[in-house]
């Protein structure tokens, strides 16, 4: 009898992350306890279907695609809200927000066209800024996580300071500090699909060139 991959640990977490999701987004313009709380929670669910996935042996190539998708769209409606509470850097945010969809979208795309087994691999990333990035688990998660913090702080920002420390208010000092990493995630995005631009180019060569000597 074949397995149910739908069913497994970890998209099932997956699904959770999904349900979560959403309902953060629609309590965004209105309630930012309650969206902050459920958009942190299923980021957080992030590392624990990876942790299961590798320990159930219930890796999939779906659950791969649900976790990246959750994460992208996850973002990307963080930064549509954010638009519309800073209007003046509406730019900047859906500046981040095409470099983060087609970059990796370019990524990925380019990562199954040349046969890689995933997009993380070092097959995948011939950088050694990106091979560092996808390959090291504490590099990945500061970068991941000091991102979404960034932009979760500054979503907190617009309702309130947050706790003063200092004289200066949680959420702004988080916004500032980690206003570098969010920055520095959009350069490696960037990298990364220049990079697979270039991969994707030397496919296209190569194709050509098979379908050419068939042609003599």
């Amino acid at each position: 009898m074949a397995e149910n991959i739908f069913l497994f640990v970890p998209n099932l977490i997956g699904y959770g992350r999904i349900i979560l999701a959403l309902l953060s987004f629609y309590y965004m313009p209105t309630n930012h306890i309650m969206a902050a709380s459920m958009y942190i929670l299923s980021g957080f669910l992030d590392a624990f279907d990876g942790h299961a996935a590798r320990l159930l042996n219930q890796g999939t190539k779906f659950g791969a695609m649900l976790d990246m998708l959750t994460d992208r769209c996850g973002t990307m409606c963080l930064l549509v809200t954010l638009s519309h509470f800073y209007p003046q850097y509406m730019f900047f945010f859906q500046l981040a927000m095409t470099i983060d969809i087609a970059c990796h979208w370019l990524h990925l795309h380019t990562t199954v066209m040349a046969g890689c087994s995933s997009h993380k691999g070092q097959e995948a990333n011939a950088n050694p800024v990106l091979r560092l990035y996808y390959t090291s688990r504490p590099v990945l998660f500061t970068m991941c996580a000091g991102n979404e913090l960034f932009y979760s702080a500054l979503y907190l920002l617009h309702f309130t300071e947050g706790p003063i420390i200092a004289g200066v208010g949680l959420w702004r000092m988080m916004s500032i500090g980690l206003f570098p990493i969010g920055v520095l995630k959009s350069i490696l995005a960037l990298m990364q699909g220049y990079n697979a631009a270039l991969s994707l180019g030397e496919i296209d060569v190569k194709e050509r060139l098979e379908a050419a000597k068939k042609l003599y």
